[in-house]
């Protein structure tokens, strides 16, 4: 397995406490980051679906009141006067 040399911008309060966890624990700070990494990309990726509210109002069941309705209908109905072309 090679070894890479790379360069990372980290935060400075981040990488004080790396080291010094490193320092107390006797390891490299290359050893630790590894480590890190290694076990986040072991975890199971977290799969955070977003799930919509249900906000319905009224029967489901009921018939649409706006099936009969026309697209211009429909438009004059949302906009008002502001829908006019």
């Amino acid at each position: 397995m090679a070894i890479v040399k790379t360069t990372l911008d980290i935060h400075d309060d981040l990488l004080l406490r790396a080291k010094r966890h490193a320092r107390r624990i006797g390891r490299p700070l290359r050893a630790v980051v590894e480590e890190g990494l290694r076990q986040v990309l072991a975890a199971p990726a977290a799969l955070s679906r977003y799930r919509l509210p249900d906000l319905s109002a009224g029967d489901p069941d009921a018939p649409d009141p706006l099936e009969s309705y026309s697209w211009q209908d429909l438009r004059e109905t949302i906009y008002g006067d502001r829908g006019a072309p």
